[in-house]
């Protein structure tokens, strides 16, 4: 009796060692199948917490409902030494960033940075030839670092040109122009305030607008229009406050040029228009003009889903 109790002992330990072996195993897949689905999840909600900071419902009710923003100004833009009447457009939409291919990425990606991209376009004629002028910012909801990538190009009947700076170690610049002095050029330069990033920024978190002096980049559609040196330049920013508007202003003495913002002072910041002065003209003919842009419409709508003919009225609604 005592030899088969052992044997039972013996066969019952096995058992239960068998079992207990199985149940972990079966828990180790159970992991492995549950993964998936969280990193799915993280995926998913990325958008709501980039480098550990919460967007705020009123940001992701607003900004990630599927929409643009469009909204017209009615624009008078100098240039040769006049002002010409125009319009422009800022069109502002959240997309998903490649880092690595520095471009929108077309998938879900780990590696995907959430952005806010302002494509501010400009329209107006000088004399018997029309100008065209768009610029891209690419800046990080998260309000982190610099924009990832601006690119600007100007068509008018004399040729065309193109520039992008890509953020990556350093700034990487590149520009393509018909004018010979400009012609091809790629350079890499130190990482500094970008102007065009800062209408971005106003729209995502104005309170932390830089205020004070600091060496900024200038608005490449300036740099080109004017031929300056691509660089950054001493600059006072600060700003001035009322009841419902704000205007943020970035001064370069050494351009003896201003661009002031104005926005509202309440979520989502919207700009009303803007003011830029800057000696215009060349030679004898230059004189201190004021650009200026005041708001007529905005317009939330996924518009590159609006290509149809009827489609077309919108453009009225807008006032263009």
């Amino acid at each position: 009796m005592r030899i088969i109790s052992y044997k039972r002992r013996l066969f019952l330990t096995i058992v239960l060692l068998g079992l207990f072996a199985s149940c972990k195993q079966a828990t180790n897949s159970m992991n492995v199948a549950i993964a998936p689905s969280l990193n799915e999840t993280i995926t998913k909600e990325k958008p709501e917490n980039i480098n550990n900071k919460i967007l705020s419902k009123q940001f992701k009710d607003y900004w990630y409902a599927g929409n643009a923003e469009l909204t017209s100004y009615a624009l008078e833009q100098a240039r040769y030494g006049e002002l010409r009447k125009g319009t422009a457009v800022l069109v502002f939409v959240t997309e998903p960033f490649l880092p690595g291919k520095q471009v929108k990425a077309e998938r879900n990606n780990t590696d995907n940075i959430p952005v806010l991209k302002l494509n501010a376009t400009k329209k107006f004629l000088t004399g018997i030839y029309p100008y065209s002028i768009m610029t891209s910012s690419f800046y990080p909801v998260n309000d982190g670092g610099h924009a990832l990538k601006v690119a600007t190009s100007i068509q008018e009947w004399c040729g065309q040109v193109y520039f992008q700076l890509n953020n990556r170690e350093q700034y990487e610049y590149t520009s393509h122009s018909y004018f010979e002095n400009e012609a091809d050029q790629d350079l890499k330069m130190a990482k500094a305030i970008l102007e065009n990033e800062l209408w971005n920024k106003i729209r995502i978190n104005p309170e932390a607008l830089p205020i004070g002096n600091f060496e900024v980049i200038p608005s490449f559609e300036y740099l080109r229009l004017g031929h300056k040196k691509m660089k950054a330049y001493d600059a006072e920013l600060s700003m001035e406050r009322s009841e419902t508007l704000n205007t943020y202003t970035i001064t370069y003495p050494e351009l003896e040029r201003s661009v002031s913002i104005t926005y509202t002072n309440a979520f989502p910041y919207s700009i009303e228009g803007w003011t830029e002065s800057y000696r215009s003209g060349f030679g004898s003919n230059a004189k201190t003009l004021t650009s200026r842009a005041a708001k007529i419409k905005t317009l939330k709508t996924p518009y590159w889903r609006k290509n149809r003919n009827e489609d077309v009225s919108l453009r009225d609604t807008l006032g263009l």
